[in-house]
């Protein structure tokens, strides 16, 4: 099941970062930069709303009264660089789900979605993959089994990765042809609790390279990486 995500946020640079990350989770995410073109897609009925409250046109109180009388349970979150106490006591008393104050980490904003979305939708997710576990995934000329955790290189040539070389390729498989951060991989594969330098997610990057030189695994430089399937 892939969640849907209407953002609504006029800042254009803001939105496009908000959604970048949101993506990279591998969400599916449609962006509105003013409340009009927001209101129009109402009755489509996203999984989730992330509402800013100043908007252009029709403001974040009036789409929230309108969501939530098109389907009161598609939950909200709402952002906004203003009054931080009242704007969260109004959003609670129109219905919202959440609150975030400008500014904020973007991180921050991705663990309070996954959390809402377990707390909405339940395990739906991970529980269809425990009892149907995927298919292996053939990143030419690699065949990669996410379930048995092993990669071949054509029929039988197996390749023998470490436990965190492993993880670090199916983040990268879950995220193909996305350019992926490096503070997103840090959080991701060493966990939010990790503390150390970043330059260990190059390190791994290197030595998974060196096992498997023709994964088409770019840099992009100053940004982060990007798997490209052939």
């Amino acid at each position: 099941m892939m969640y849907t995500i209407y953002l609504v946020e006029d800042e254009i640079s803001l939105n496009q970062l908000i959604s970048s990350y949101l993506r990279q989770e591998g969400w599916d995410v449609v962006s509105f930069t003013d409340g009009e073109e927001a209101r129009a897609a109402i009755a489509r009925e996203p999984h989730l709303w992330i509402l800013d409250i100043m908007l252009p046109g029709v403001d974040g109180y009036q789409l929230i009264r309108e969501i939530k009388k098109e389907n009161e349970a598609i939950p909200v979150i709402f952002i906004s660089a203003r009054d931080a106490d009242l704007d969260r006591i109004v959003g609670l008393e129109l219905g919202s789900d959440d609150y975030l104050a400008k500014p904020f980490q973007t991180r921050e904003l991705i663990i309070r979605v996954r959390k809402l979305f377990e707390r909405v939708y339940g395990k739906t997710k991970e529980a269809d993959l425990a009892a149907s576990p995927p298919a292996p995934v053939v990143v030419s000329p690699y065949t990669i089994d996410g379930h048995a955790r092993t990669v071949k290189r054509g029929a039988d040539q197996e390749v023998e990765l470490t436990s965190k070389e492993f993880d670090l390729l199916m983040h990268f498989v879950s995220h193909a042809g996305q350019v992926v951060q490096r503070e997103h991989i840090l959080n991701e594969v060493w966990g939010e609790d990790y503390f150390g330098t970043d330059r260990v997610v190059d390190d791994l990057i290197w030595r998974l390279r060196k096992k498997m030189p023709e994964l088409r695994l770019e840099t992009v430089y100053g940004f982060g990486y990007r798997l490209v399937k052939r």
